[in-house]
């Protein structure tokens, strides 16, 4: 774990175990933040390397030194995952590869500990701070512009999303109403008294959910992520592995919509008949369902509450089969 970007990574021994059997080469860690799962990838399996991608320059700027130790097998770069192709390229490029594959690639989605804990980034209900969320502080639009120009329907749709469909019209309702907002603390009391009385006496706090809704979007991170994992498997060479980890119903649905197509080689046919349509698949999914997190790790870390891990394995490229088939 990185001193200078602290987070306890979730389900390490998971991950290094589902990528310990993947060919040797190159692992992308698309989500890199302070590099835990990354350090353990590489203490565990010498065969493969690591190259890092995360848009916080600071969680950058620790992964790099932190993984400085393991010299050319660990690459670090600043950018959105959803150019994980683009950097892959450019990667292996510089090393002379004319033909990029990968053989694995992790995302672990969602915010990192750091980001959470520092009030000044502005994420949390839990301390009064300038409304931002922006895991690259650097640009785009920020919590505050989000809060402040969305229309009252575009605030419930986003609410929706996110699980909060109960509330979700009183509270937009509430929001503009109070505008302008500026911190977290005014947004989190105006969601607060948006709830009945009877509710806010159960359950966590009433602003949680909302103010994950407003960093998904401020981060559009639902948005990068079904390009960014198509990428991911596009890239896999065979026996190559994608493991994703989510928090949120929302990416969740989206991983396992992804991994079942890529699994069915987009098979069209009724569930339960054999297959006429011609798909090919060329990938399997390692385990069916998701894995959840042992019950002696949510002991020790209650963020990892929520998580659920998924992974794949690309089991050939039906492009390659085809041509050979006819060449043959």
């Amino acid at each position: 774990m990185s001193e200078a970007f602290p987070h306890e990574p979730v389900m390490v021994s998971e991950v290094v175990d589902l990528l310990g059997p993947v060919p040797a080469g190159l692992v992308v860690d698309a989500t890199l933040g302070g590099a835990g799962h990354a350090r353990a990838i590489l203490e565990a399996h010498p065969h493969l390397s690591v190259l890092g991608i995360d848009r916080d320059p600071v969680a950058v700027a620790a992964a790099a030194a932190d993984l400085d130790p393991f010299g050319d097998r660990a690459v670090v770069r600043r950018a959105r995952f959803d150019s994980l192709d683009a950097v892959v390229r450019d990667v292996m490029g510089a090393r002379g590869s004319t033909h990029p594959v990968i053989s694995g690639a992790l995302f672990d989605l969602g915010v990192s500990s750091p980001q959470l804990d520092e009030p000044e980034r502005g994420f949390s209900y839990r301390n009064d701070a300038r409304l931002d969320m922006r895991m690259d502080p650097t640009g785009g639009p920020s919590a505050a512009d989000v809060v402040n120009t969305f229309g009252e329907d575009q605030l419930v749709e986003m609410f929706v999303a996110n699980g909060e469909g109960r509330f979700a019209r009183r509270i937009a309702r509430a929001i503009v109403a109070a505008r302008p907002l500026v911190t977290t603390g005014q947004l989190a009391e105006v969601v607060r008294s948006a709830i009945p009385a009877a509710t806010r006496r159960t359950g966590g706090h009433p602003a949680r959910r909302v103010f994950q809704a407003i960093r998904i979007a401020v981060n559009e991170e639902l948005d990068q992520l079904p390009r960014a994992l198509g990428e991911a498997l596009a890239l896999l060479e065979v026996g190559g592995r994608c493991v994703v980890i989510s928090y949120h119903s929302g990416e969740d649905r989206l991983v396992k919509s992804t991994f079942t197509v890529a699994a069915t080689g987009g098979c069209t046919c009724p569930p339960g008949l054999p297959c006429v349509c011609g798909a090919v698949p060329e990938f399997r999914l390692v385990r069916r369902g998701s894995i959840r997190p042992t019950a002696a790790e949510l002991a020790g870390n209650r963020r990892a509450q929520s998580a659920r891990l998924r992974v794949i394995e690309r089991i050939a490229h039906a492009s390659r089969s085809r041509s050979s088939s006819e060449v043959a």
